[in-house]
């Protein structure tokens, strides 16, 4: 795919980008090879060996594992969790009201959206606390593993700290397009809003209204400015962090994309990624 050449002009040190899809040929993602029907990567350009800060990109990953335990029966979404009347629910759709950065209410939970890492951090504390299981193993033994992202590691918070590859991140991005850890069901519910019609500020893009998340996914629905492209889909999903890294899956399309380099998100990303998940898209359509 030309379209990832893209990633050669961007003004950063180091990039990688690959794109899975659910139709087109190539090689499978998961440790068991060639999967026929199987979402399968169809290009892949730069260092997708090499490991990155994922900063929020970390964020999907947690909400998987979370989702996870829901489906094990250790925890319930609307059990109580974070701050009085918050809930796990509250938690992954950033409505417990807790503040960006600090464990402190703000506002009631569920009326507004006000994007938490403390709440991630929340969210994994009590996981760990309900099932005995510090939050990082919970999530390699829930998620990591069974994908077989041996290169992905969470050496801290569930909101910002995961360490991985965009080989590995396409692993992940396969199992978006075509759970098998979880149910299609509790996926379709996590990708799709929680709480509609709250307004909230999307980081880097400023105040959104409404600003539409699912659990733990951010939903592009009409919101603009955005960091996807003009042409994705409003069921477009992921999520994107401020070391310079995004995830999006499109189902319309069938398609994920996983980009990731080494420089802060910046006025560069703003002008740089849309074009670039367009182009990605027109060479998908053909």
């Amino acid at each position: 795919m030309n379209s990832l050449r893209m990633i050669d002009n961007w003004p950063v040190p180091t990039a990688a980008a690959v794109v899975v899809s659910r139709t087109g040929g190539g090689q499978a993602p998961g440790a068991d090879g060639d999967r026929t029907g199987s979402p399968a990567v169809v290009a892949a350009h730069g260092s997708t060996g090499h490991r990155f800060a994922l900063a929020s990109v970390t964020k999907p990953l947690a909400a998987y594992a979370a989702l996870i335990a829901v489906e094990e029966g250790a925890v319930e979404l609307d059990e109580p969790a974070g701050p009085e009347g918050s809930t796990i629910r509250h938690l992954l759709a950033h409505t417990s009201g807790l503040a960006f950065e600090e464990d402190r209410p703000t506002v009631e939970p569920g009326t507004r959206r006000i994007y938490s890492n403390a709440g991630f951090e929340a969210l994994g504390d009590h996981v760990a606390k309900v099932t005995g299981i510090p939050f990082p193993r919970y999530l390699h033994e829930a998620v990591l593993e069974p994908l077989a992202m041996t290169s992905t590691d969470l050496p801290g918070s569930p909101a910002k700290d995961g360490v991985s590859t965009a080989d590995d991140l396409a692993r992940f991005a396969a199992e978006l397009l075509a759970p098998r850890l979880l149910s299609p069901a509790t996926l379709d519910e996590a990708t799709s809003v929680a709480f509609p019609g709250l307004r909230g500020l999307l980081p880097g893009y400023g105040s959104q209204s409404p600003n539409d998340w699912g659990l733990g996914f951010e939903i592009r629905d009409g919101k603009s400015p955005h960091w996807t492209g003009s042409s994705s889909s409003p069921r477009t999903y992921g999520h994107f962090g401020q070391s310079g890294t995004f995830l999006w899956v499109d189902p319309d399309e069938g398609a994920a994309c996983v980009a990731l380099t080494d420089r802060d998100f910046g006025q560069w990303a703003v002008e740089a990624w849309p074009p670039f998940t367009d182009a990605v898209l027109a060479e998908l359509r053909g």
